[in-house]
């Protein structure tokens, strides 16, 4: 018999030693010193306040947080860095897994084994000193899974795909408190759905990931200064439209702060920035970004050969944690009236602005050829993905960054596919974005699934796929 959840919970002495005598890891109650540190999301504008934080130090900790929580009726929420929170975890169980960073690289299979808690950039580091490339994202700080629950977007996507699709294998505990296996074998229906499906199935401890041979790339930034901003995008457009596979690139108006950490040319400033990686040989790579160079003198061309474990320059993502506002959508076109839309919202004049980031990646590649029910994960017939990102110091300020973003998207609406990606949301857009981040027919077997792994939804703070055996079509 499952507890009803409850709020506001607190624990007896009693049951807080029986659980610490289960766990290897730490156990934080409300009042600990550790507390305030252990609850914080990388995003520091996200406040939440769990009734008990648990950083686990194995699977079997894992396995009896979960069994704890059922019979105490908590809700599971899971983080290793605190990227991306869906919903805060209040009153609630908040396991950490940042302690998993096991990371083992099979250069014979071209295959890494890792734990819950690594960072992409711990896989990248071992994958590089053998010639090897794991699917990761714009930024080395990043935790692996949760990354790749949402699908996964990085400088390899067109040539390699998602990093959800190179999961060859997840072990996973699920709301029994059982450890499982989940391959194309295994729990086939569990493996289908945690390729793209988020964490509201289980909470995975480890998963073997598929590496690529790219150790070489070409890849960098030109800027531009913004007045140039409508020239460029036209530009872009006609650039991505015969551009190989090997090339995986953005767009991006920048209004960057004046801080001492942005470079002394650029503080305070607004630009336009063709970002890129192409995985083939440089000397292709440099004949594709001349006609560029051949148009316009940019204000810097960083784009130059590097080793593939400097991909983390591309993007130059902030590395501390930061209060923050993000959201993004499928976009149909670079039409005219699209590009009109983004620099009108994504320009800073004066102020103007709260957006710090409008970027637009182009995707589509080896992302659109994997059959579009072989996973969970929707939206792969589209080929260009809108990032928005906002600085939000203050409550207040986070609420005018979100109407801003809506403001934009009204004004876009036409030119919109209606799709979400999941790992550019947080929060309560995430919460009410979900079906569109799936085909129909796919969030049906989602909510199926959930039904038989996690009746009681116990997992239910990521992505809101409710637990419905038998969902109707229109649902």
């Amino acid at each position: 018999m499952v507890t009803p959840f409850i709020e506001n919970t607190e624990f007896t002495p009693e049951v807080l030693v029986a659980l610490r005598a289960q766990i290897q890891g730490e156990v934080i109650v409300p009042g600990d010193a550790r507390y305030d540190d252990a609850r914080q999301a990388w995003n520091l504008a996200v406040e939440q306040r769990p009734a008990l934080i648990i950083i686990v130090a194995n699977a079997s900790d894992v396995a009896a947080s979960v069994r704890f929580a059922r019979a105490q009726g908590l809700g599971i929420s899971v983080q290793s860095t605190g990227h991306g929170v869906v919903q805060p975890a209040n009153d609630n169980l908040l396991i950490i897994t940042s302690r998993l960073t096991e990371v083992r690289v099979d250069a014979e299979t071209q295959t890494a084994w890792v734990e819950a808690g690594a960072l992409w950039g711990m896989v990248l580091e071992k994958a590089q000193a053998v010639g090897l490339a794991p699917l990761l994202g714009s930024s080395p700080g990043v935790g692996v899974v949760g990354y790749t629950l949402g699908g996964g977007l990085g400088w390899l996507a067109r040539k390699y795909g998602l990093a959800a699709d190179s999961v060859r294998a997840f072990e996973l505990v699920t709301a029994d408190g059982n450890l499982r296996r989940a391959s194309a074998d295994q729990n086939s229906d569990l493996f289908w759905a945690l390729r793209g499906g988020g964490g509201s199935f289980g909470i995975v401890t480890g998963m073997e990931i598929q590496l690529y041979p790219v150790s070489t790339v070409f890849a960098g930034n030109l800027i531009y200064p913004v007045s140039l901003a409508k020239t460029i995008f036209a530009r872009y457009r006609d650039w991505i439209a015969s551009a190989p596979e090997e090339l995986t690139s953005s767009i991006v108006i920048m209004n960057f702060p004046p801080i001492p950490a942005v470079p002394e040319f650029l503080r305070g400033q607004t630009a336009v920035i063709i970002r890129g990686c192409y995985t083939g040989p440089v000397e292709e790579g440099q004949a594709l970004l001349q006609s560029w160079l051949d148009w316009q003198a940019p204000i810097a061309n960083l784009w130059h050969a590097m080793p593939f474990s400097e991909a983390g320059t591309i993007s130059n993502d902030p590395k501390d944690p930061s209060p923050g506002v993000s959201s993004g959508a499928w976009l149909r076109d670079l039409s005219d009236e699209t590009i009109d839309a983004l620099i009108q919202y994504g320009v800073s004049v004066n102020g103007s602005s709260p957006l710090v980031v409008t970027e637009v990646r182009h995707v589509s590649g080896a992302m659109a050829r994997v059959d579009k029910h072989a996973s969970a994960f929707g939206n792969r017939d589209a080929s260009l993905l809108l990032s928005l990102i906002g600085m939000a110091p203050t409550p207040e300020a986070a609420q005018a960054v979100r109407q801003h973003i809506g403001q934009l998207k009204t004004a876009l609406q036409p030119h919109l596919t209606g799709g979400v990606y999941m790992n550019f949301l947080e929060g309560q857009e995430a919460r009410e974005r979900t079906p569109d981040a799936y085909l129909p027919e796919n969030y049906r077997r989602l909510m199926a699934i959930k039904a038989q792994y996690d009746p009681d939804n116990f997992f239910r703070f990521s992505f809101d796929i409710p637990p419905v055996k038998n969902a109707p079509d229109g649902e």
